[in-house]
């Protein structure tokens, strides 16, 4: 997609900090949400074709999901109920730097009802501060926004970036807790799905005190 729908600063790099162009329009399709979706996960398979296990996922069961193989700054993607569900191991440094983006954020204590169960109502909207586990859809029109972990303009998103998730389709842009910039499309933060610790090293997605299997 053209950089061009996206909002940049004077030296070219997109800042999540500028507000949209409102005079611009652009035209949304479905192929938006499966090329994103595509670049974290296998292309899902006719429901037809799938095994009993795959249809019951599908279907929206429960999935566990093992986490001790996540090396830290990077994520995991799982399918839960057709879509995209990102397991991200956020480092220290990480961490440290969502505690200065709040004036920047449209909800950061994640206020706004239907995306954020009671226990991730805190400031890195996790039961445990180092994994983050959303939905890695657009709270927009259902785009998959891509990884941008490298902070600064390195990774062209502006000096002041400090890692996060940037929506293709219209240029929304979110931190590494999911928490959507102020003056961009999308009127959310990313959805925190229900989910539960097995153990130290395993999550089950789909699950939790008021969602039973």
């Amino acid at each position: 997609m053209s950089q061009d729908t996206l909002v940049h600063d004077d030296d070219g790099a997109v800042d999540p900090n500028l507000p949209r162009d409102p005079s611009r329009r652009f035209w949304v399709t479905t192929a938006c949400a499966v090329g994103g979706v595509a670049g974290v996960a296998t292309a899902v398979p006719l429901v037809s074709t799938f095994s009993p296990s795959e249809k019951a996922r599908a279907a929206g069961a429960p999935v566990e999901v093992d986490i001790g193989d996540i090396p830290v700054g990077t994520m995991k993607t799982v399918e839960w109920r057709g879509k995209p569900v990102w397991i991200m191991h956020r480092s220290p440094e990480q961490l440290a730097a969502l505690k200065t983006l709040d004036p920047l954020l449209a909800d950061p204590e994640s206020e706004r009802p239907g995306f954020t169960p009671e226990y991730a109502k805190n400031e890195v909207r996790s039961r445990k501060p180092e994994i983050f586990v959303c939905v890695g859809i657009c709270t927009h029109l259902g785009c998959s926004p891509t990884s941008h972990f490298e902070t600064g303009g390195g990774g062209g998103m502006g000096a002041n970036w400090q890692g996060g998730f940037l929506c293709p389709c219209h240029g929304s842009t979110f931190d590494l807790a999911g928490r959507v910039y102020k003056n961009k499309p999308a009127p959310d933060n990313l959805e925190v799905p229900p989910y539960q610790y097995l153990s130290d090293t395993r999550i089950i997605v789909g699950v939790d005190e008021d969602n039973k299997a």
